[in-house]
């Protein structure tokens, strides 16, 4: 496929074919990918939990998710909860039947592979403290978070997902990259033996697509170039002449 319309395609997928299993080969193509992204002083700070067995998925979402919530306490004005979708969990259905997850967590509970991309913040202090870039920035100044501008690590890692996201589309998969609420991550932690220097930055749900809900948040419509593009100065976003 074109690289074009790799992009052009992708979007976050919420439910797939539970009988499909992403084939090994393509699982490692994943990862080959991921791990090209860009990393701070080639710091390379990231880990990848690659979960493919049911139980393992099914610990992933017991960890994970917040109990299923009952018609009482589900009102029209309450969201769905965060667990299997971030930011993303409000766009889709509500919670289901008493005991049920809610529609959109059934259907991302259906992927056959789940990949949690983390971060690691001391690989990059570390690295930053060794002679050659000691030497260029200073003898304490990388390995000072507070000298970071942003927080790399994050950053790189979630490259690297997006890596991901980018290669399943070219394998004719569906994906859609999640976080893991505050709330929950201690108890992800325990059922997998994630490290503390580890911080999740965000999971994978990929398999063969399902007929699915789109997003309800696709009416607002894409930004387009003139909206957020600016050229040689912040101000109106045109170019001119």
């Amino acid at each position: 496929m074109e690289f074009g319309e790799v992009v052009r395609r992708r979007r976050m997928v919420r439910n797939y074919d539970p009988d499909r299993p992403v084939p090994p080969e393509v699982v490692r193509r994943l990862l080959e990918h991921a791990i090209r992204a860009p990393s701070a002083g080639f710091s390379q700070g990231w880990g990848f939990l690659v979960l493919t067995e049911p139980a393992d998925r099914a610990r992933f979402w017991q960890a994970t998710t917040p109990e299923a919530r009952t018609p009482e306490t589900t009102t029209p004005e309450a969201s769905p909860p965060a667990a299997a979708g971030g930011a993303t969990a409000p766009d889709v259905a509500a919670a289901g039947p008493a005991g049920e997850p809610p529609g959109w967590l059934a259907g991302m509970r259906r992927a056959p592979l789940i990949i949690v991309a983390h971060s690691c913040r001391q690989a990059y202090l570390d690295r930053y403290a060794e002679p050659d870039k000691a030497r260029r920035l200073g003898a304490a100044a990388g390995s000072d978070e507070r000298r970071w501008p942003i927080p790399y690590w994050h950053v790189d890692t979630g490259m690297a997902a997006l890596l991901i996201l980018l290669t399943a589309v070219d394998h004719g998969l569906g994906a859609c990259f999640f976080g893991i609420p505050p709330e929950r991550v201690a108890a992800y932690r325990a059922a997998f033996g994630v490290p503390e220097r580890f911080t999740p930055v965000g999971a994978v749900t990929v398999g063969y697509p399902a007929p699915d809900r789109r997003s309800p948040s696709l009416r607002r419509g894409r930004r387009g170039l003139d909206e957020v593009v600016h050229y040689g100065r912040w101000g109106p976003a045109e170019r001119s002449g």
